[in-house]
């Protein structure tokens, strides 16, 4: 519980350290897709670092600390990102969403729950520091990951 909390208290943070809006619809279309991708860029390098070490030298408390910083954006309520105008291109923000994204409102709630609680599931394995524990958690984790990528994201 007290993990879950964290992770919400630091997507919390990192949302408002993105921009000084109040709200996801106070940004223009192009600052939407701006955040939203900022946003992912961030959960990919904390991936990152999840992976190197498990793959090195492991460290559960940088491994927990990435896991929260997931989890937390995963909490962020990013979905509000995907406002009106943010499906195509604007000028040179570009954006890989698929249309299906915007239409398919049920599977997009089902694939966006399946990651939050993937990375709830990660942040509190990781919490708990078992290195083979948190390999699967983190597998689970990039797999829900895939299945946003393979449904709304283009090549």
């Amino acid at each position: 519980m007290i993990t879950r909390l964290r992770a919400a208290a630091l997507g919390a943070v990192a949302i408002a350290l993105v921009g000084n809006a109040a709200t996801a619809s106070d940004l223009k279309p192009e600052e939407q897709i701006q955040t939203r991708q900022a946003g992912y860029k961030f959960m990919s390098w904390n991936m990152g670092k999840i992976t190197a070490h498990l793959e090195g030298d492991y460290n559960q408390a940088q491994v927990e600390a990435a896991a929260n910083a997931i989890a937390g954006i995963a909490n962020s309520g990013m979905g509000a990102l995907y406002g009106p105008g943010t499906d195509e291109d604007i000028g040179d923000v570009k954006t890989r969403v698929k249309p299906e994204l915007f239409t398919n409102q049920q599977e997009v709630g089902e694939v966006a729950m399946a990651f939050i609680e993937a990375a709830n599931n990660m942040a509190e394995t990781a919490a708990l520091g078992d290195k083979a524990e948190v390999k699967t958690a983190f597998g689970e984790l990039g797999e829900s990951c895939k299945a946003c990528h393979k449904k709304f994201r283009k090549d």
